[in-house]
């Protein structure tokens, strides 16, 4: 009988797989995410010593760029090549949601004894809980609520330092007199700057959408928003006391470096700006948390990062147990020593490694008490979209001075209300 080379090939596929040991994958967990150099060196040394102490399990780790994260997952789910175990922060977990390519981690909590849920900060585990399900357990919880000052600065304009009690008026004065000009009145260096306008506005008792959890209009035309807007946009063309989003830009310098140089005495951001912090050297510099509105509400906007296991998964008790590891008090007590995220366990985060730490900043305690005030992104599958198209965009024509409220606030309305309905 003639074998022809289609039958062979035929057959040598076939042996393959019936010689391939089912075993070799069944002990192995894929998990994807994102990070910095000193994040992965973290995870990677978590992952290690773990599986040290669990020899059965093979951890496969799969570093991605932030850029092109989303769009790898989503392709690897589409052609049945997904990881176990994903990294998402609370936008992109919104995302994923949507499309339905979660497993509920509850039945794995429920069950799991050693696991205790109360540990962790009650407002971050439930933007990962939708209608009871728990989907993610979160290593961070991540609040814009960080001023950076440059204390060097404030001690040669011989200025108390901010403390967390201060208020938009407290800042206004302080960051005008920090506020350098040249004898022919050229700004020379910025009292204050920060991206976060959206605390402006949630301060003032406006909001971003009416229910952040079932968002189903934009909520950015009230009266309160508005004024959040307005106060953010006199900053920086009325006061002049920070930068312009198209001066940042022909500046060629980012803001983080605009502070490490001395052009900057005030930076509001996350507590991430910390390990690049950390190697300045020429001035002394710490935190104050940010300062809450006239009306005495403090509230700010948050991020935050869960890992959560994909419904493709064939080995999901496994993936339980590495987050379990990912999310240890162990591991964040590695993450909060570098001052890179706000550790997301009660414990971790009242302890030696963060409230406790002597590491700089020194007052990052303070951001334990704003996760009572925190306000996460609204829960809709169309928000980022609505962001990038029409948010952003039409409020830096504002911030530039280049167009009023009444211009752009209608369209971003109206784009933003059929997006979130649909």
């Amino acid at each position: 009988m003639k074998i022809t080379k289609s039958i062979l090939i035929l057959i040598s596929i076939l042996a393959w797989g019936c010689g391939k040991d089912p075993a070799l994958d069944s002990n192995k967990v894929r998990f994807a995410f994102w990070g910095s150099p000193e994040e992965v060196r973290i995870i990677t040394s978590v992952i290690k010593e773990w599986q040290r102490d669990n020899p059965g399990i093979k951890v496969v780790l799969e570093h991605t760029p932030y850029g092109g994260y989303s769009s790898k997952i989503l392709t690897r789910i589409a052609g049945g090549d997904a990881p176990d175990v994903i990294a998402v922060e609370v936008g992109l977990f919104t995302s994923f949601y949507s499309k339905g390519v979660f497993l509920s981690l509850s039945p794995f909590v429920e069950k799991d004894e050693s696991f205790v849920l109360n540990d962790f900060f009650s407002p971050i585990i439930e933007h990962f809980t939708i209608e009871g399900d728990i989907y993610g357990i979160p290593r961070d919880i991540a609040p814009f609520a960080c001023i950076y000052y440059n204390k060097d600065i404030f001690d040669q304009h011989n200025i108390p330092y901010p403390d967390d009690d201060w208020d938009w008026d407290a800042l206004l004065k302080t960051a005008k007199r920090l506020t350098e000009r040249d004898e022919k009145g050229k700004i020379k260096s910025y009292g204050f700057y920060t991206w976060a306008w959206q605390n402006f506005v949630l301060a003032n008792g406006g909001g971003l959408v009416d229910n952040v959890k079932v968002p189903s209009s934009i909520r950015l035309n009230t009266q309160a928003s508005r004024e959040g807007l307005e106060f953010y946009r006199d900053l920086i063309l009325k006061h002049k006391v920070s930068p312009t989003p198209s001066a940042l830009i022909n500046m060629g310098m980012g803001v983080q470096m605009m502070f490490m140089t001395g052009r900057l005495a005030m930076l509001g951001s996350g507590i991430w700006e910390t390990p690049a912090l950390q190697n300045i050297e020429n001035f002394d510099w710490d935190i104050a948390m940010f300062p809450k509105s006239p009306k005495d509400i403090r509230q700010v906007a948050t991020g935050g990062t869960a890992y959560c296991i994909l419904k493709t998964s064939k080995n999901p008790e496994l993936a339980w147990k590495t987050i379990k590891a990912l999310t240890s008090a162990q591991a964040m007590e590695r993450i909060a020593s570098i001052g890179l995220a706000q550790p997301s366990r009660i414990s971790v985060a009242q302890g030696p490694y963060w409230a406790g730490s002597e590491e700089k900043p020194l007052n990052k305690k303070m951001l334990n008490e704003v996760v009572k005030s925190v306000v996460f992104p609204p829960f809709s599958a169309n928000w980022r979209e609505i962001e990038e198209l029409y948010v952003k965009p039409k409020l830096d024509l504002f911030f530039n001075g280049q167009a009023e409220l009444d211009d752009i606030l209608p369209e971003i309305v109206e784009a933003g209300n059929k997006l979130l309905r649909e």
